[in-house]
């Protein structure tokens, strides 16, 4: 008995014309018209001449120029005036000293009863405690028209003047 695993199995053989007869022409047909088509789009390149390059003659060109000069026109002068610089601001400051209060005028010892304002707003006024700042009295210390002592102090979301 012979090993089925080990004998080698031929190939079985196509049988001839399995194919249809108009597959094989249709390939053929194909084929053919591809080989046609090449040659001819080759043989159409260039034919073996070489183009004719045609030279063209410079034509007479006739150029009039014409300047036309303008009258001269209104000559406009425009006067400006100088703005006067402003001057330097001068500041004076008076030091005056204060009259002693006696003991039994019945005044507060931590405050200064002078009545004057060293920092007055803008309309000339004292401020008093809880009214805004100004931005460049920031941090600034004042009397009030009483002469109470305040600053300028941050609070409550905005710059206020409060008693020290």
């Amino acid at each position: 008995m012979t090993n089925p695993y080990t004998t080698p199995i031929p190939p079985t053989p196509r049988p001839p014309d399995t194919r249809p007869l108009h597959k094989r022409v249709l390939v053929w047909v194909g084929g053919t018209a591809l080989l046609i088509t090449g040659a001819l789009i080759g043989s159409a390149g260039g034919d073996g001449q070489q183009p004719v390059e045609t030279k063209v003659k410079p034509a007479t060109t006739i150029t009039a120029t014409v300047t036309a000069r303008p009258e001269p026109g209104p000559t406009v002068t425009e006067t400006v005036k100088a703005k006067a610089k402003p001057g330097p601001t001068v500041t004076v400051t008076k030091t005056t000293t204060a009259k002693a209060a006696s003991s039994g005028s019945g005044s507060s010892g931590g405050q200064d009863s002078t009545g004057t304002c060293s920092i007055v707003s803008n309309a000339g006024n004292c401020y008093s405690a809880g009214q805004f700042c100004r931005n460049s009295d920031h941090g600034a210390i004042t009397t009030t028209a009483g002469g109470t002592k305040i600053k300028c102090t941050y609070r409550s979301n905005a710059w206020r003047w409060t008693y020290i």
